[in-house]
């Protein structure tokens, strides 16, 4: 089976289909970089734009970047522009894309989501934080396999700023940081999470997951088990599309 999965982020559109029986991409995905001023209608025509790539006729599932409550209304946008703050994401899309069915889902509970079914924490109970790290910090959780949706622990508080304007990947490029300098912030940052949350294991995901060979080994002190995320930077694309499979 497969469903047509859309991952919006803040400095780039990709999506393709997914196969759900191997929860991997069915073909190569699209990728268009956000559009800025990245407000609903400029983000819509990226999502199009992906989509009519495809040829795509069936449903469709979208993460969006922040808060997404029903399904449908945006409550917050960190990383795109504000004026989708209260703008009903399903309706604007699935007018779009043509009247297709849309579902929309937060981009990192949908990681969350692909990574608990198809990759680094299928299986495990207990307390699961997954977290993305791209130009914000993007979290989900996770209690016995159950999401607690939109948890947005990067805007977590970390030495006076938000977390994700410390560390996010945006932020080790902005400031130049060494990978071990920003894993340090990293290591701060988890260690935060973990005092919050007591989780048994923590996912990395995100670009990054791509390169854990060059942080990981630097964060030090935290308890609960570290692992970078299996479908890497593909896993909001896929959890999008199992959202608007079964609704999950």
């Amino acid at each position: 089976m497969q469903i047509f999965g859309v991952d919006i982020g803040g400095s780039g559109i990709k999506g393709a289909p997914v196969d759900l029986d191997k929860g991997d991409l069915a073909q190569e995905r699209c990728k268009v970089l956000t559009p800025h001023p990245s407000t609903p209608d400029a983000v819509a025509d990226g999502v199009k734009e992906v989509v009519d790539h495809f040829g795509w006729t069936g449903p469709v599932g979208v993460t969006f970047p922040g808060v997404v409550t029903d399904g449908t209304t945006i409550r917050s946008a960190a990383n795109v522009d504000k004026s989708w703050v209260g703008t009903d994401a399903r309706v604007l899309l699935g007018d779009r894309l043509g009247g297709l069915p849309v579902t929309v889902v937060n981009d990192a509970d949908a990681a969350g989501i692909a990574e608990m079914h198809f990759g680094a924490a299928k299986g495990r109970r207990g307390t699961v934080v997954l977290l993305t790290f791209g130009t914000g910090i993007g979290s989900a959780v996770f209690v016995d396999g159950v999401l607690v949706p939109n948890t947005e622990l990067g805007h977590l508080e970390l030495d006076g700023h938000e977390a994700e304007k410390r560390a996010s990947s945006k932020a080790r490029e902005d400031h130049e940081l060494t990978w071990e300098h920003w894993a340090r912030r990293v290591q701060k940052y988890l260690a935060h999470v973990e005092m919050l949350f007591s989780p048994e294991l923590f996912v990395i995901g995100g670009g990054v997951s791509r390169k854990s060979e060059k942080f990981l080994h630097h964060i030090e002190g935290i308890k609960a088990e570290i692992v970078p995320a299996q479908l890497q930077n593909n896993a909001g694309i896929v959890g999008a599309a199992m959202r608007a499979a079964t609704g999950i």
